[in-house]
This record gives C-alpha cells, sequence and structure tokens, in this order.
C-alpha cells in the first residue's frame, strides 16, 4: 500500500486506539494523524503526567486510588476528544485501556463516530519492544505475560485487533486507513 494513503471523504470522527504498554500506541497513532486531514493526537497518558503530588501508582493490580484516577483520566481524555470532534477535527485517541474497561470507554462515545483499534502484537515483540525503549513499562517478562492474558481473555472483541507483531508503523498505519475506508 502507498504511504500517503488517505481515506476518501474522511469524517471527522474519534479513533481509539488502544493496546497494552510498548504495544506501538504512541508510534502508530502520531504517523496516523499526521495521515489525515484536520487531526489530533490525544495522549490519554497526559493527564496522568499533569498530577504533581499524589500520583497513584498504575500497575496490573490497581489500588482503589489508582483505580479512580484512572477513570479520571478517561473521564477528561473523553472530554477532550468531544471538544476536538465538535470543532471539526479527527481524534487519534490512545491509551492503555484493556479489560472490561474497554466496553465502559465505547459506551461513552455512543452518540459520536468512534472506530476502535486494539494493538495486540505477540507478547515475545512487546517485551523486546519494552526493552528497546528509554521508558520501560514492565518489571519484567511475567508482567507481559500478565497484561498479554488481560488483553486477550478479558477485553472485549470490539473495533479492529490487529497483530502488528511483523509490521512497521507505516504498514500498520496502512491497515488502519484501509480498516477505516471499510467501515
Amino acid at each position: 500500500m502507498e504511504s500517503d494513503r488517505q481515506p476518501a471523504n474522511h469524517q471527522p470522527q474519534i479513533i481509539l486506539i488502544t493496546g497494552n504498554m510498548a504495544a506501538g500506541k504512541s508510534s502508530v497513532a502520531q504517523s496516523l494523524a499526521e495521515r489525515l486531514p484536520k487531526s489530533v493526537h490525544l495522549r490519554g497518558d497526559i493527564f496522568r503526567r499533569m498530577i504533581v503530588n499524589g500520583q497513584a501508582q498504575m500497575a496490573l493490580n490497581l489500588s482503589p486510588e489508582a483505580y479512580q484516577q484512572l477513570q479520571l483520566r478517561y473521564h477528561l481524555a473523553a472530554m477532550v476528544a468531544r471538544q476536538y470532534l465538535q470543532a471539526g477535527f479527527t481524534v487519534v485517541y490512545q491509551d492503555i485501556i484493556i479489560g472490561l474497561t474497554l466496553a465502559e470507554v465505547v459506551a461513552s462515545f455512543h452518540d459520536v463516530l468512534l472506530s476502535i483499534i486494539v494493538l495486540c502484537p505477540k507478547p515475545e515483540v512487546v517485551a523486546a519492544r519494552d526493552a528497546a525503549r528509554l521508558k520501560t513499562g514492565y518489571a519484567n517478562d511475567a508482567m507481559v505475560y500478565a497484561f498479554d492474558r488481560i488483553l486477550r481473555t478479558e477485553t472485549p472483541r470490539l473495533g479492529y485487533w490487529l497483530d502488528s507483531s511483523n509490521l512497521t508503523v507505516e504498514e500498520t498505519v496502512d491497515l488502519i486507513l484501509a480498516n477505516l475506508q471499510d467501515e
């Protein structure tokens, strides 16, 4: 596929890109946003990083405070996404939204055009990508496999699931754009 391909007659929408840490969400979301007319790359994690004092640790098993902060993060991101959408932008919103929470977040967008992309590279690939990053999200390989289990067994099969294990960022974006055109 051509790397400069854009959807014909693209209508502003929210494109939710999710998956585990080191699945490629940030790179894919940025590249996708760059290829769409009038677009925004909304990084959900920005709302966590805004907390100066009192930031709860995000881990496999969330404390009540961490869960509350995660719900706040999703709520704020949804509000911002809606505002950009109302202004005529396509919003490429990327965040880690796995397990049953994905259905809850998707339900909050029930009244807008929404495409869901779940990046699900193999856990070995995720572990290698995480090890190659400056910021590491996993304490060890067991944690990679634990998050992978949640993604594959507890996350509702909503949207377009894409195993990007053997794909470049550009190839991944090409497949996402082709999927958006087919919807």
